[in-house]
């Protein structure tokens, strides 16, 4: 709800002011800023939640309210955001689809949302946030933009009994996004702000992500007192339930899970230059977040995940029937003879190649494409892999 507030309030200020210059803009995103950053802390502190993948669907999508500081296309913008999150929302449409109708609905009003605003975009800020042409001063807070009011009460439970409405969810996002657009007139409704009431203006530090294409930079501004050095988390390597964890190994060539079962998962994150041998046969194993690690398993009935990772070598021993390899910058794979069938599913990574055994017992590299051709056939689009002549 508070970053609702400090992206309504940012609209309102533009729709009564000029477009003011880059270091003021700064501080004017810096209460959003601040809010999308503590979004994303919460989810990296709850990775153990059964409710992860909602956490991660939110916090990858947040950062597209800062389509604000885009130019000249902020709606490509959001859609990025969004396809980011669906990442996260079609597992939860696998994992709740035959469980609980409730997750479903969820899924189809969270990604409604940003829908709606890259609707909302393209009417009202097609080439940019849309500043007043008739207002001839700039408003700008003192010291810094204002903190948003306190939140309100909680709103009442949802009934969960109650099936929504085909068309309310878009209903709804139109009645908001429209509203933004009274200008002036929505701020009658809301409570003057104490100074006492008030956040201290503290600066934000960069968001996580490259640079935007144009203009000033949403998530950053100017740190007042030198930044605190990175915290060394400690080396993890336990079972946890049904779940292997295995966290902040650095430079760990010799870790070995032998202990496993069936129902079991493995799950890496933050390893850097390390081998993990997996033995045995278990449900699934995901790295996240890995830079030069090496993956040895036998047998996995489900999936092997590759997610945010460089530079990885995944060798399966046995069998497995899918590996996935999303936004990773460099990934071998090594197949055994009995995993030849195994599919690959790859997006939004680079550097991937698959070596598979020949008679000989040595491997042969083929590299996964990454460049494709898409034509109109007359009723509908074919896609194919091309590759670039040198």
């Amino acid at each position: 709800m508070c970053l609702i507030l400090c992206f309504v309030q940012l609209l309102v200020t533009a729709s009564n002011s000029q477009k003011p210059s880059d270091s003021v803009l700064t501080s004017l995103l810096a209460p959003m800023s601040k809010v999308i950053q503590e979004v994303q802390a919460f989810r990296e502190k709850n990775r153990s939640s059964p409710l992860f993948n909602h956490l991660s669907a939110v916090s990858e999508s947040v950062p597209a309210l800062g389509w604000v500081a885009m130019a000249p296309k902020p709606g490509p913008y959001v859609k990025e955001m969004q396809d980011a999150a669906m990442f996260y929302t079609n597992r939860v449409l696998k994992d709740y689809k035959e469980k609980d109708k409730m997750h479903v609905e969820w899924v189809s009003a969270y990604v409604s949302i940003w829908t709606e605003l890259q609707a909302y975009i393209k009417q009202h800020h097609t080439t940019g946030l849309s500043w007043s042409q008739t207002v001839s001063h700039i408003l700008v807070p003192s010291g810094g933009a204002p903190a948003p009011p306190p939140p309100g009460p909680p709103p009442p439970p949802m009934d969960l009994g109650k099936s929504s409405g085909g068309d309310s969810g878009a209903t709804n996002h139109n009645a908001l996004f429209a509203s933004i657009n009274k200008g002036a007139d929505i701020t009658k409704g809301l409570k003057h702000v104490s100074d006492n009431q008030k956040t201290h203006k503290n600066p934000v530090l960069k968001a996580q992500g490259g640079p935007l294409p144009s203009g000033p930079k949403p998530f950053a501004a100017w740190p007042t007192a030198a930044a605190s050095p990175a915290r060394t988390l400690p080396p993890v390597l336990e079972l946890d339930g049904k779940k292997w964890k295995v966290e902040n190994q650095e430079g760990a060539h010799g870790l070995v899970i032998s202990d496993t079962e069936l129902k079991q998962v493995v799950y890496a994150f933050k390893c850097n230059n390390s081998t993990l041998q997996v033995k045995g046969k278990i449900n699934s194993i995901t790295l996240d977040n890995c830079k030069k690690l090496g993956l040895v398993f036998e047998d996995v009935v489900g999936i092997v995940e590759v997610i945010n990772c460089k530079d990885v070598k995944v060798q399966v021993m046995g069998k497995v029937p899918t590996i996935s390899i999303n936004k990773t910058d460099g990934c071998h794979v090594y197949l055994s003879k009995d995993s030849l069938s195994c599919e690959i599913v790859s997006a939004k990574s680079s550097e991937m190649n698959v070596l598979v055994p020949n008679k000989d017992g040595e491997y042969t590299e083929i590299p996964v494409p990454e460049q494709f051709k898409t034509v109109w056939d007359g009723s509908k689009l074919v896609t194919t892999a091309t590759e670039i002549a040198g």
